[in-house]
């Protein structure tokens, strides 16, 4: 990728949503509300969200404790399978019950999801034709936040699964010009108190 300037972009799953995920919980707007104040001190120049209203309203309650930072709403920031792997990608003793896994999600989000995160990738990841480095913050979900952080480290397309994301952790990549791509941390809940660092994560992974 060619580029002039380093980009980092921050990538944060939305908060904690309620059970029909129309909107945010209480739990999840405090969520919202810390990472905007960890954020506070980064040179963020756009917050990007998906089209959900989980993403969308946990991206407005980052931005309003950010001065002056734009909300741009991105269809390529939204919830939907990335990539679908074929069985022979697959570790043999798991191909089994991650193909069963993806197959209980829309057949929408499976036939037009790569072909979005294909775009993804080209919009948001790489260095920047600029003068100065550009900081730019996406409110996304689990499955897109994997994929970047795959592609990122260079690791098989069908990679993005397990790599699980809690609400409202943050994590950040830099890409700089002539570099591999760095993931400077992952799924950082530090800005989190105790009790909401791991929501969104299935109860056999809490450690």
């Amino acid at each position: 990728m060619s580029g002039t300037a380093a980009r980092y972009l921050y990538l944060a799953r939305h908060g904690e949503a309620s059970q029909d995920e129309s909107e945010l919980t209480d739990n999840g707007r405090r969520q919202a509300v810390l990472l905007g104040e960890r954020l506070q001190r980064n040179p963020l120049s756009a917050v990007h969200h998906g089209p959900l209203p989980r993403a969308e309203q946990t991206a407005q309650l980052i931005c309003d404790r950010l001065d002056g930072v734009p909300l741009q709403p991105s269809e390529l920031a939204g919830d939907y399978i990335p990539y679908m792997p074929q069985r022979e990608e697959l570790p043999s003793e798991s191909a089994s019950p991650m193909l069963a896994h993806l197959s209980q999600f829309p057949a929408e989000e499976r036939e037009y999801g790569p072909e979005l995160a294909q775009a993804a990738l080209a919009r948001f990841s790489g260095p920047v034709d600029d003068d100065e480095p550009r900081h730019e913050l996406i409110v996304t979900h689990n499955f897109l936040i994997g994929w970047f952080v795959r592609a990122a480290l260079d690791a098989p397309k069908w990679r993005w699964m397990g790599l699980n994301h809690a609400n409202a952790a943050l994590t950040v990549i830099r890409y700089a010009p002539g570099r591999p791509a760095s993931v400077l941390f992952y799924n950082d809940t530090g800005h989190l108190p105790t009790e909401l660092r791991w929501t969104g994560f299935p109860p056999d992974l809490h450690v």
